[in-house]
């Protein structure tokens, strides 16, 4: 597991093709927290960068305590990142990893949110287990996670039996390493994190690869936020309607939604929004 994403072609040509994106594991010795512990085998374990012993008890694997219902682990990466994938090494005892490993019914079922608070709840399901088996959870398992975020979360349950067949009876956890990557300085995407987002991105971030944005700033549009808003629409992502009892029907400002040319009759407000009642004093004395 190193900082690196790398594709390699090959041919009888002896033709070789090289794609390389160089991503940060932006987890690396962070501010960590798991809800459980078992003895001195804390979560900073986990982000420490070493996993050379794979036991359980061999000083390089955050251990979560026994017989509980959940397991959680998190890494907060000091400010939002954008994040491509989080690879995790779980323990395998320095033995084969295969159907009848013992540790398998422990990983299976676990999910990994990325969310801006400590709540998993606040965040974004990366990825969720449910079809993996003993014989096909893969250790270590590389995840895609085209998210940004704060803390990484890695989650693990048995509250509602029956479980799965192959499932523990308990939620246990033996991380030995959690690498999250992605671009450590925000706004940034592609290849070295060397290409800016679009300057119209909402909230400055994009897709790490792409350079898509995932909305847009009041009065634009597209997949990188480079056109204005059709007329008669405003806002951010242009999801509002200009108002139709503007003076002039429909049209308003981009940005504001401000009615351009005044309001209709009966009508006041920035976006001609409140109605009123023109009240006329007519003299009925007869002379």
């Amino acid at each position: 597991m190193t900082g690196m994403v790398l594709l390699v072609c090959c041919g009888w040509t002896g033709l070789l093709c090289l794609s390389v994106q160089a991503y940060e594991n932006l987890a690396l010795h962070k501010s960590v927290w798991q809800n459980s512990t078992v003895l001195s085998f804390t979560a900073d374990l986990a982000v420490d960068g070493q996993y050379t012993d794979l036991t359980y008890n061999g000083g390089q694997c955050a251990v979560s305590g026994w017989g509980q219902t959940t397991t959680e682990w998190r890494v907060d990466l000091g400010d939002v990142r954008s994040i491509h994938h989080i690879v995790i090494q779980y323990a395998t005892g320095n033995r084969v990893w295969d159907e009848n490993h013992p540790y398998t019914a422990y990983f299976l079922g676990f999910s990994v949110y990325i969310s801006n608070t400590t709540n998993k709840e606040d965040g974004v399901l990366c990825f969720r287990d449910t079809n993996y088996t003993n014989a096909t959870i893969p250790n270590p398992v590389n995840i895609s996670c085209p998210y940004h975020g704060r803390n990484a979360i890695y989650y693990n349950n048995r509250t509602y039996p029956p479980y799965p067949e192959g499932y523990s009876m308990y939620a246990f956890s033996v991380l030995c390493e959690v690498e999250v990557y992605g671009c450590a300085s925000p706004g940034y995407y592609g290849e070295n994190c060397s290409l800016e987002c679009p300057q119209n991105c909402q909230d400055g971030y994009c897709d790490i690869v792409e350079g898509t944005c995932f909305g847009c700033s009041h009065r634009y549009i597209g997949p990188r936020c480079t056109k204005d808003c059709p007329e008669g629409l405003y806002g951010c992502n242009c999801l509002k309607n200009c108002s139709m009892t503007c003076g002039d029907p429909g049209r308003c400002d981009i940005m504001t939604g401000h009615c351009n040319g005044g309001c209709q009759v009966g009508w006041t407000g920035a976006m001609c929004e409140k109605a009123f009642w023109c009240m006329v004093n007519i003299d009925l004395t007869w002379h």
